[in-house]
């Protein structure tokens, strides 16, 4: 039995006629698909626990967020639309026992934006109940649905995590156990996956064979040890989890009452993290390859500015993506760093649409300029990505109306020419403005004195790893995961040697 609060598959779309999610006033960003949270920890308030792991994790999704607990063979599960402080409480945490749970929080990127989408989800199954959470993308999810529907399979959302369960719940009641089930649905998908599932008897971590998303293991102090699953380290740190390592490429760790146990279900991983999630999604202070992202964007910066120099008086990042890799080109220029915007850190999902005025004079409700610091300077600033360029050109606008006489921006990536198919909500291509305009033909839409961007080699070389260990297809084309042609033709409308 499976207790659910109340959810219903009411519609809950992006509002196009929202200032904070119309095309024109979207955040130029790239949208990540979400963030996943596990826990295996007996005798501890494993919902609350897990809630503070999400809480930490909330920049990945703001669209929903759930928990599933299991206790013993019971699952308490609860969730909604909306960030994890508004669809939990300490009422609702309190009729979430149990002795492990996992948790997610999501932004939509196969699956609309509706209530019967949000994560995790569970299915009863022969051996019990799972719980699934799920970050990624699957590229093969028409083909799978259809071989679940024709196996009589009752979907009842549209997301492809829902048919990563049914594709494990379709092999455990074939007479497999929990791992070789496991292991049989995970060879039938294809793209991006980073899972934590819950079961009576224990919780599991795994990513696809080339590690795209990210996702990290960590263990809670005492005896015995108790251990954790985050997308990122900071989901560990808010509790007080020790970074203990990652989840490998084509990897399962299964953490039951005798441990930790690893299974590599891949033949071939090649591991090919997505190198956005170093640039911009994952949260600075989190860690990959031994050291803190603020550390790398700071390398950015540094990279960037020895690539393109320019002279000017003060330098300032986009908060807050952008400030590390400024404060990296302050230092390796020695233009003085400042603050030249200040960012409103409350303002979340409005639906309330501004005045006439307001749009008339530009809306800036996230952002809003320095003028005693920006007038009359030679400014540089610094931002991760541009994606459509709505954003950066009205940014651009403000500074001058502030009082910038020259505005020179950088960008700590290279230009973003392809659209992501593994769990980055992109626009299509032809939506991209480095994928119909050239560098200087950008500059002169956006309106400013000069643009550069760094170097693709720059921006891997600054990584310190093997430049093919990761996946750069955004800036490529080059997919390390084949697309199918009808999924391709979505999303991929110019031609790659045309761009």
């Amino acid at each position: 039995m499976i207790p659910i609060h109340p959810i219903t598959s009411d519609e809950y779309p992006r509002q196009t006629n929202d200032p904070m999610n119309s095309l024109e006033n979207h955040s130029d960003k790239p949208e990540e698909a979400c963030g996943v949270f596990g826990i295996y920890a007996p005798g501890e308030d494993v919902a609350k626990l897990t809630y503070f792991g999400l809480y930490a994790l909330q920049h990945r999704g703001q669209e929903s967020a759930g928990i599933a607990t299991f206790e013993g063979t019971h699952v308490h599960l609860h969730k909604d639309m909306g960030l994890v402080s508004q669809v939990f409480n300490e009422s609702v945490l309190e009729h979430l026992p149990g002795s492990l749970a996992v948790g997610h929080t999501r932004y939509s990127t196969t699956g609309s934006s509706r209530k019967v989408n949000a994560q995790p989800a569970v299915l009863e199954t022969r051996l019990g109940s799972i719980a699934l959470a799920h970050n990624g993308n699957l590229v093969n999810t028409v083909q799978l649905r259809e071989e679940l529907l024709q196996s009589k399979c009752n979907l009842v959302t549209t997301t492809d995590s829902e048919a990563i369960a049914f594709a494990i719940a379709q092999a455990l009641d074939a007479g497999a156990d929990w791992l070789e089930g496991c292991i049989q649905a995970f060879n039938r998908c294809q793209g991006a996956f980073s899972l934590v599932i819950g079961t009576p008897i224990g919780v599991m971590g795994v990513r696809d064979p080339n590690g795209i998303r990210p996702l990290v293991v960590g263990t809670l102090p005492g005896n015995p040890i108790r251990y954790v699953l985050a997308s990122e380290t900071c989901g560990l740190d808010i509790i007080g989890a020790e970074y203990l390592r990652d989840v490998e490429p084509g990897e399962l760790v299964w953490i039951t009452e005798e441990g930790l146990a690893s299974y590599h279900w891949s033949k071939q991983p090649q591991r090919k993290l997505c190198i956005f999630e170093m640039i911009y999604f994952a949260r600075p202070d989190s860690v990959m390859h031994n050291e803190s992202l603020y550390s790398y964007r700071m390398r950015l910066g540094r990279q960037l500015a020895a690539e393109s120099p320019v002279d000017a008086d003060i330098v300032f990042g986009v908060p807050d993506s952008g400030i590390p890799a400024a404060i990296g080109f302050s230092q390796a220029s020695g233009v003085a760093y400042a603050e030249g915007l200040i960012k409103n850190r409350y303002v979340g999902r409005t639906f309330i649409q501004p005045t006439q005025t307001m749009r008339e004079s530009g809306i800036r409700m996230k952002l809003n300029p320095l003028k005693d610091v920006l007038v009359g300077k030679r400014v540089i600033i610094v931002d991760d990505s541009i994606v459509r360029g709505t954003t950066s050109r009205k940014l651009v606008k403000t500074l001058r109306e502030a009082g910038a006489v020259e505005v020179h921006m950088r960008i700590s990536s290279p230009p973003v020419t392809h659209p992501c198919f593994y769990g980055i909500d992109t626009d299509s291509q032809d939506q991209l403005i480095a994928a119909t305009k050239s560098v200087a033909e950008i500059a002169q839409q956006l309106e400013v004195d000069t643009l550069a961007y760094l170097s693709w080699e720059g921006m891997l070389t600054a990584t310190g790893e093997d430049p093919n260990s990761f996946c750069s297809a955004c800036f490529t084309g080059d997919y390390p995961v084949a697309i199918p042609e009808q999924v391709k033709r979505s999303k991929l409308i110019l031609e790659k040697a045309g761009v």
